[in-house]
């Protein structure tokens, strides 16, 4: 183990000792299984496996006397020299060596709440998908938030148990003050999700962003900075700009966004000082490691988003092109967190073939030309 674990630190980065780790792994079960070598690049599945192996070896050599007594099912020493003396180590099916509650793994699951007039949306961690927790999160959300005249939903689970529990407890109530301060649930029918759009939609787009970056992490949030994630993600979302036609006036308002009808301030909320990086993953503060997720969130979340806005499928029927006045949103790569640009078409440059490709843009404290982009908002005419 130890002479292995040395050897490690004769490759320049990560990513080569992991793909090397990988095609020896896969050596070593095709020597096994006498099948021919193969040359092909090694799998996501097969690098993940490399992770873990590494990892594994790694701890073997650092901390092996508390391995091998958690192996013996013994406890653990209690030497206060041992880093782990405070922690609850345990070892996975896969024998890594991890620290947390005394169990393999903990799920945690995300309830998103959207606004059906703005869009906004809430987000509230759950620890379980019972009925108790959902109830316990809708009140979090309506004592945050205030009352709610009406919840849609699909059928699940949790969601008709608490409509149930709901019902109960609405016949124990006064039935004056249920009127004035009560809550109409509406459920789709069953396998119905297409009815869901207005929450469909913003589940899908936010869920395969925040997946793909967790999945990316190495390393497991714990429950406060998983929390702290979702609000910073929450109010990435909440940042986007819903009524841009302000932006006519250079020296008018802000547009809107839902922050702002949430909030009543008008101010960005930008992140806090810093350069965040990847080695954040694997620093022990846990703060750093939230913000450098959320600003992979932002990158990613607003590409996909911008890309969402546009028409991709190839033109059937001419459309308009970009006229004076049109509200674009700007790719600004540098923007902070949460900050979107916005600008107004002032001057637009056909080509040959009459279609615009290029224009003259005016945003805040800037005039620049740009590739065009999709139109936030368009000015109404007849070819509309």
């Amino acid at each position: 183990m130890d002479s292995l674990a040395e050897r490690f630190v004769k490759f320049s980065n990560w990513s080569r000792l992991v793909k090397a780790i990988a095609r020896l792994i896969r050596f070593g079960k095709e020597f096994k299984r006498m099948q021919k070598r193969t040359n092909e690049a090694t799998s996501l599945e097969e690098r993940q496996e490399a992770e873990l192996t590494i990892i594994a070896i790694v701890q073997g050599s650092v901390f092996s006397k508390e391995i091998k007594e958690l192996q013996s099912r013994v406890e653990l020493t209690k030497d206060k020299t041992s880093k782990l003396y405070r922690l609850n180590p345990f070892l996975d099916h896969k024998n890594v060596l991890r620290v947390g509650e005394g169990r393999k793994e903990l799920k945690r699951y995300g309830l998103l709440f959207t606004c059906l007039c703005s869009r906004a949306i809430h987000i509230e961690l759950l620890d379980d998908l019972s009925t108790d927790a959902f109830l316990n999160s809708l009140r979090a959300f309506i004592a945050l938030r205030g009352n709610v005249r009406q919840l849609r939903s699909d059928q699940g689970t949790n969601f008709v148990g608490a409509v149930r529990e709901l019902l109960e407890a609405i016949r124990e109530m006064n039935q004056e003050n249920l009127k004035q301060l009560g809550c109409e649930f509406v459920m789709n029918p069953p396998s119905a999700s297409h009815m869901g759009g207005a929450w469909e939609r913003q589940i899908r787009t936010i869920r395969s962003v925040l997946s793909s970056i967790l999945d990316q992490s190495s390393r497991t949030l714990d429950s406060s900075s998983l929390r702290t994630y979702l609000y910073e993600v929450m109010a990435i979302v909440n940042s986007r700009p819903i009524t841009p036609h302000l932006l006519n006036d250079p020296s008018g308002p802000q547009p809107l966004t839902p922050n702002l009808l949430l909030t009543l301030k008008t101010s960005v909320i930008l992140p806090p000082p810093g350069d965040f990086v990847r080695q954040d993953l694997y620093l022990r503060k846990r703060w750093r490691r939230v913000q450098y997720l959320a600003n992979e969130f932002w990158h990613r979340w607003r590409k996909e988003y911008l890309l969402g806005l546009q028409q991709r499928q190839k033109w059937q029927k001419t459309r308009r092109n970009a006229k004076v006045n049109d509200i674009v949103i700007i790719k600004d790569e540098a923007a902070p967190r949460n900050d979107w640009k916005l600008a107004k078409v002032t001057a637009v440059y056909p080509s040959e073939d009459g279609y615009v490709r290029k224009h003259i843009l005016t945003g805040i404290n800037r005039v620049t030309s740009v590739k065009p982009l999709r139109p936030s908002q368009r000015s109404k005419s007849k070819e509309d």
